[in-house]
């Protein structure tokens, strides 16, 4: 099977929907398959990677920032497309469903939309207004337009296939993303008395970091022996750092190495995961695996990793005095407990099970005739 995987939010420092395309990718390549990665950059490549082939195009800034980019060379997509001449086409961009769905129907392929993230959960961000009757509605009305143009619609939790339902969409398949286990798993802890708090996040607006920060000033007072490390970059750092002032806070940056990435999230005794929109959460499945327990908020994908697992996760209003209590709920549990119950809860998600569902899901497409 020929399968190109098209990604806009795709970047050297981005998290969970990077990880997901490169996992994928070379699980599609270990079966046989080939497997071809389309995506923005500051420079045109075209590369053969452990995951298989990238193409990376020179495309435009995103937001006045470099961080993210769009593709809009769109006759040179069609023209490479032309020449792979895909079994399937796997888009996770919701932007992009609109130029590549009628080539795709012309040439009949089948379109399988991933859905990373839920359009009233970020239009209800950015414009304040989460929760309401004209974001639900102008969601929703997105939602039809995106199924009526693409053959399948897969969602990684029941989060993210919610709004889809919502808008009485059926047929939305359901494929939890997975995680490394032999990368992210636990390491010998050294007790020195100070709880080790840790947070993996892009610093954006919408990733609710400084929820973190306000859990640790909950926490602590001179003397208190407790210490926080953020792991992550992006807009907010300095607006970060500034609030972290005078606490015991340590600002790490983006770790691309993913090995150190993990020893550090295993040498912490609790992991703060505060986004309420998350529509899986890498992040916290990477903590788990690393025997790392998180905390996480009621709203949002998030809760669905350890709901009826007590010892492996605290599941709290995300509020800087629940979240502290969520911290010291899982404290009072024995470490070897809380850390055996965080590992036991991912080995549950392998990559190979992500793979296989998505193989089965990605051979059952059959294209809409024009």
């Amino acid at each position: 099977m020929k399968i190109v995987q098209f990604a806009n939010f795709y970047t050297p420092t981005s998290g969970g929907l990077r990880t997901c395309v490169e996992e994928t990718g070379r699980g599609y390549t270990d079966r046989g398959h080939t497997r071809v990665l389309v995506v923005p950059g500051l420079f045109d490549a075209d590369e053969l990677t452990p995951a298989g082939r990238r193409v990376t195009i020179a495309s435009p800034s995103m937001f006045g920032s470099d961080e993210y980019r769009m593709v809009t060379a769109r006759r040179r997509v069609f023209h490479l497309l032309d020449e792979i001449a895909p079994d399937v086409l796997e888009i996770s961009d919701k932007l992009a469903v609109a130029w590549l769905s009628p080539w795709a129907r012309r040439n009949r392929v089948p379109t399988v939309l991933f859905s990373h993230e839920r359009i009233d959960a970020v239009l209800g961000t950015r414009l304040r207004l989460a929760g309401t009757a004209p974001v639900r509605r102008c969601a929703d009305a997105v939602n039809r337009a995106l199924r009526r143009r693409v053959d399948r619609v897969v969602c990684a939790s029941a989060y993210a296939a919610a709004e889809f339902e919502r808008a009485g969409i059926d047929g939305v398949g359901r494929v939890p993303l997975g995680v490394d286990l032999e990368t992210f798993a636990p390491a010998s802890m050294v007790e020195n008395g100070v709880v080790q708090l840790v947070l993996v996040s892009r610093l954006s607006t919408e990733k609710r970091p400084e929820l973190a920060i306000e859990t640790l000033r909950t926490l602590w007072r001179p003397g208190t022996p407790v210490r926080l490390t953020i792991i992550g970059d992006g807009p907010l750092r300095q607006r970060m750092q500034l609030l972290a002032e005078h606490l015991p806070v340590r600002f790490v940056g983006h770790v691309a190495d993913r090995p150190t990435l993990a020893r550090m999230i295993a040498a912490a005794d609790i992991a703060l995961c505060p986004s309420s929109v998350e529509t899986f959460g890498l992040a916290t499945l990477e903590a788990l695996a690393c025997g790392t327990p998180v905390v996480v908020p009621t709203a949002g994908a998030l809760r669905e990793l350890v709901d009826g697992r007590p010892d492996a996760g605290a599941v709290c209003p995300p509020t800087p005095e629940d979240f502290a209590d969520g911290v010291r709920r899982l404290l009072a549990v024995p470490a070897s407990v809380r850390r055996t119950a965080a590992r036991s809860v991912a080995t549950g998600y392998p990559w190979d099970r992500t793979i296989s569902s998505l193989l089965a899901l990605h051979a059952s497409a059959t294209a809409v005739p024009v």
